[in-house]
């Protein structure tokens, strides 16, 4: 065995396995970047904090889907994948949800919502270029978890950005848009009974409770619409207005 050879025992050792728990930490490396790394049962994931998680520069693009978007062939509607490429995708797709839960645990919002952008705009070109409904669909059951992940993420950095009522907008967004996602795979009938979606309207209610805060003027309005309550509506909508006015000024 090589004299450089080195093992991880010491970094185990300090930095003990939890199960059910998302370990994650920044630290600096050798060359003085900021690196994340996770730990898991067996060892530790080190990631870049940049682009490709793994550092790579796939074509000398900074990721995987940069690069396929780079040749205008690959965007035309004609365009399938083949075997080797859905492989590199699925690599990337994996990398990003690694990185995505790990600035959830680190509460790194802005980093969240990036990476899963990213992950959606890969599902997307996916859908578009499948070879397959099978292997389309087996990203497409992700999109809920993904679009949940960037709920999450969003309405908590509202909530130190903008406040409780931006909050509970975005939680309320985030729900209609997992929606969207269950009815694209014609899973309407589970959407209503999936666990993340209690776990959003928790998080809703806490932040309501927390900041004792009754019903925004989106729901207000949307109340008002749903009882036919049109002078109210429109005095709502003018509230609202004025609102994103002085939110913009």
């Amino acid at each position: 065995m090589s004299r450089n050879h080195r093992d991880i025992d010491a970094i185990v050792r300090k930095w003990p396995f939890e199960p059910g728990v998302v370990s994650a930490r920044l630290i600096q490396a050798s060359d003085g970047r900021e690196v994340l790394q996770m730990r898991i049962e067996m060892g530790v994931l080190q990631m870049e904090t940049r682009h490709r998680p793994d550092g790579a520069r796939p074509g000398g693009a900074d990721t995987y889907l940069d690069y396929l978007h780079q040749n205008p062939c690959n965007n035309d509607e004609e365009f399938l994948l083949d075997e080797d490429q859905c492989l590199e995708i699925d690599r990337e797709f994996l990398q990003y949800y690694h990185r995505r839960i790990c600035w959830l645990a680190l509460r790194r919002f802005d980093r969240v919502i990036a990476d899963a952008d990213h992950t959606l705009a890969l599902m997307d070109f996916v859908a578009s270029h499948s070879p397959d409904q099978e292997w389309t669909l087996s990203h497409e059951q992700y999109r809920p978890f993904v679009l949940f992940h960037r709920t999450q993420a969003a309405a908590l950095a509202a909530l130190e950005e903008s406040g409780p009522e931006a909050a509970i907008e975005v939680v309320t967004s985030g729900v209609e848009q997992i929606r969207g996602a269950f009815s694209a795979i014609d899973a309407e009938e589970q959407f209503e009974e999936d666990p993340l979606i209690a776990q959003l309207v928790k998080l809703r209610e806490w932040i309501r409770t927390e900041h004792r805060l009754g019903r925004t003027l989106s729901e207000q309005l949307a109340e008002a619409v749903a009882s036919e309550k049109y002078e109210l509506a429109a005095k709502l909508r003018d509230e609202i207005a004025r609102r994103e006015r002085t939110q913009r000024s």
